[in-house]
Formats: structure tokens, C-alpha cells, sequence
């Protein structure tokens, strides 16, 4: 946890440093009136959005790896969407405070600061970058209500015009930071954002993808599958509880052809073939489930950092699932029985009945053969949501384990409040959530 919000805090470190040389540039004549001050403070808030744009930009790259040190991709993205939304607030109080400052000498000086002569390449750009900001920005806010995850995918990739203009803006003022400061810190941050774009868009297509075929699909439930993928070349290396972003390529698919969804793997690291369960939630998860054996699938990853290394484990565990969020504690234990291993864990699975208990034969088996592991139902249709005298009565010793959630965003929640009630810190409460829009 220490670690992860370390990671966080060194990016928005690293934001301030263009902001500290623009501040160390300044002299008394930008405070001399109230124009001076209104046009310091708005190069202020142009330097500061451009600088967060930039890292946001960075942060999207998705090489995997990168995302450990900020507790997974989900927490990597959070902050990404943080550096996003404060820059798109800045550089829209960045046109609005030069004008007001230009308005001292008149209505039309302000008029002529914001809106100038098209020939006028410097100003233009940089509207143009904010206009496109606002548009591939907007569905992340839900503006318009929760997006289709493909649409929300082609509208981001405006981002990489917009970024490129906004430094166009830049460059042809230079007049952010004094002398050298300028293009150095702006070269620099420049490349970041344009390599992590680069690495997206070309490389992580080459490089980062792996070649898969479907060499099974079981059915553990209704509306569920279970894909088995056998490697054509090289076999990915991952943990228990990582994710992919998985691609199928099947011409009979109704849907989702060629589409990247992120998966958590079921599968133990030791085996050599690949797992992931796949519930009917949306058009292409609902295509997946009549995916033909033998189709090509391509996986990129792994992704995510639910459970602590192996070394970093010190304490007991409890794991609390809801429904498909099983995915993660089943590979962990596919992994600890196949290592002949034990498991000081207790594993609170919560489904609305005995129906859409996944696997509930195969985990019970597990837990079995677990030294140390205890399973628990839940059912809700019969017990109603978890209580916290129901956590506390299957784990007596709750406030002195980690404790892991994966499952319906509620019932996260819920488990979190209930640890916290009992006393459990939060740097000890580790949660996974699909929440990378």
C-alpha cells in the first residue's frame, strides 16, 4: 500500500516541476496589477494542465509491469483519469484568465486574445487541442451516461492529435519557463506522453500480444465458459489473480470480432495453457460463450496486483468472492494445491443461489485438499446480504488477517465498511474492480 501510494505521489511530484521553474521565472512586474497577476495565473494554469495532460498521457501506455507499483492497472488508471480531469479543468481556466488580463485594455484586445486571425498557428492549436480534450474526455465523465467500451476506446484516440497540438501551442510561445528550462522540461515530458502513445498504438501490437488458440471451452454454469487456450509460440508468464485483455479473432462470433475485454485468469501460473471464465455481461462477452474450438485469440498482459507475492505474505487470509469474481481465488488455489502448498485462508463465496455457485464442486475439492483452507457459501436469496456478524462468525479472526474482495461492486463495498467496522485498516483490505473506463 505504502508502496503504491508512493508511485502516485512521485507522479504528481513530477507535475509540479515545469510548475516550480515557470514560478522561479517570475518577477515583481508579474504583480504589479491586477491584468499582471490575472495573466501570471493563467500561463500558471496552462503550464500545470499542459504538464498533468502530458503524464496522463504516459500513464496510458499499458506496458505490463508497469502497473505494479501502483497496486495494478485499475489504480494506475485511477490516477490517470485524476491527471485528466485536472488538466481539462486547468487549460480551460488557462484562455479564460489571459483574457481577462487582456481585458484591461479593452473588450477587443480580450476578444482578440481568445479568438485571433486563423493564421494566428499558436492560439489555434491550442484550441483545437482543447476542443479535442473535451470531446474524448467527456464519455470517461459519464456525461452522457456510461459508454459502449469500444466507442469510449476510438473516441480516446483523439488523444494523441490533442496532445500534439497542446505542445505546438506550447513551443511556438516559449515563454513558460526562462531559457533553457523550456524546451528541455517540455522535450522531456514530451517524450513520455508520445513513447507511452508510440508503445500503445505500434509496438504493444507486436510485442506485447500473444498468439493463443482455443483448445477447449467448458461450461461451469449457465452463462458462463470457461476458455482453455493452448500458446502457438511463447507461453505467458504471470500470478495468481493477474488480468489480460483477451481478442478474439472467430469469423462466426455475433459480436466483439478482433474486440480486446479485460479477464481475469483461473488458471494456475503452472500450467501450460491459459484459463479464463467468461460470463454473459454485454454483446461480446454473450458472443464468447459460442466461441469455436480452435479459434485464434490474442492475449496481452498480465495485468493487475490483487494478492501479495508469495515473500510478502506474512498473515493470515480472508477471501470474499461475489459470483464471477471467483476467478482469482480459484487460480489461487489451482496454483497452492498443484505446489502441494497450504493456505491459511478463509474463502467467503456469495452467489444468489446454489445455481450460480461456479465451480462449487472443484473448490470444495481444493479447500480439501488445502491445508488450512476453509470454504463458506453465502447464499443471498436465503441469507440476504452479508452481515457483519456473518463475517465475524466464519472468521472469528477477521481484524488480524488480509483480507481480499473481488465481486459486484456492492458487495465490495459492503465487506469493506464491515472490516472497517471491526477494526481491519485499510492497508489491509485489498480489492479488484473492472473499473478501467
Amino acid at each position: 500500500m505504502i508502496r503504491a501510494r508512493t508511485a502516485r505521489l512521485l507522479v504528481w511530484l513530477l507535475a509540479l516541476v515545469p510548475v516550480l521553474l515557470l514560478l522561479l521565472g517570475f518577477g515583481a512586474s508579474d504583480l504589479a496589477s491586477p491584468a499582471a497577476a490575472l495573466n501570471a495565473l493563467g500561463r500558471l494554469t496552462g503550464v500545470a494542465g499542459l504538464a498533468l495532460l502530458l503524464l496522463a498521457a504516459a500513464l496510458s501506455a499499458r506496458v505490463p509491469g508497469f502497473d505494479q507499483p501502483f497496486g495494478g492497472l485499475t489504480k494506475l488508471w485511477h490516477t490517470h483519469h485524476l491527471l485528466g480531469a485536472w488538466s481539462l479543468v486547468l487549460l480551460l481556466l488557462h484562455p479564460v484568465l489571459l483574457a481577462m488580463a487582456a481585458g484591461a485594455h479593452g473588450i477587443d484586445v480580450a476578444f482578440a486574445t481568445l479568438f485571433p486571425p486563423l493564421s494566428d498557428i499558436a492560439t489555434w492549436s491550442g484550441w483545437v487541442a482543447l476542443i479535442l480534450m473535451m470531446v474524448f474526455l467527456a464519455p470517461s465523465f459519464h456525461f452522457f451516461g456510461r459508454p459502449d467500451y469500444e466507442r469510449w476506446k476510438f473516441i480516446h484516440r483523439l488523444a494523441g492529435p490533442a496532445v500534439i497540438l497542446a505542445l505546438v501551442h506550447t513551443f511556438y510561445f516559449s515563454r513558460t519557463m526562462p531559457g533553457w528550462a523550456d524546451v528541455a522540461v517540455w522535450s522531456a515530458f514530451a517524450a513520455l506522453a508520445v513513447g507511452a502513445v508510440t508503445w500503445r498504438f505500434v509496438f504493444s501490437r507486436r510485442i506485447g500480444r500473444l498468439n493463443y488458440r482455443v483448445k477447449a471451452v467448458n461450461e461451469p454454469a449457465n452463462n458462463v465458459v470457461e476458455l482453455v487456450l493452448e500458446p502457438k509460440k511463447r507461453l505467458l508468464n504471470y500470478q495468481a489473480g493477474n488480468f489480460v485483455y483477451m481478442a478474439p479473432f472467430d469469423r462466426k462470433l455475433d459480436d466483439g470480432y478482433g474486440e480486446e475485454h479485460p479477464y481475469t485468469l483461473s488458471s494456475s501460473p503452472d500450467e501450460d495453457t491459459l484459463r479464463m471464465a467468461v460470463k454473459d455481461l454485454g454483446d461480446a462477452s454473450r458472443a464468447i460463450q459460442g466461441i469455436r474450438v480452435g479459434s485464434k485469440v490474442t492475449v496481452e498482459g498480465p495485468y493487475g496486483r490483487f494478492f501479495k507475492s508469495p515473500d510478502q505474505i506474512q498473515t493470515p487470509e480472508l477471501w470474499v468472492a461475489g459470483g464471477i469474481g471467483i476467478t482469482p481465488f480459484l487460480a489461487r488455489m489451482r496454483h497452492l494445491t498443484g505446489r502441494g502448498e497450504k493456505a491459511d485462508a478463509h474463502l467467503i463465496f456469495c452467489v444468489q443461489d446454489e445455481a450460480r455457485a461456479l465451480f462449487l464442486d472443484e473448490l470444495q475439492s481444493l479447500a480439501d485438499a488445502l491445508p488450512g483452507c476453509h470454504l463458506h457459501m453465502h447464499y443471498f436469496y436465503q441469507e440476504g446480504p452479508v452481515s457483519q456478524e456473518y463475517l465475524e462468525t466464519a472468521c472469528p479472526d477477521l481484524t488480524e488477517r488480509e483480507i481480499y474482495i473481488c465481486g459486484p461492486t456492492p458487495l465490495n463495498h459492503l465487506i469493506q465498511r464491515h472490516a472497517r467496522a471491526a477494526g481491519v485498516p485499510l492497508s489491509r483490505i485489498h480489492t479488484e474492480e473492472f473499473e478501467l473506463l
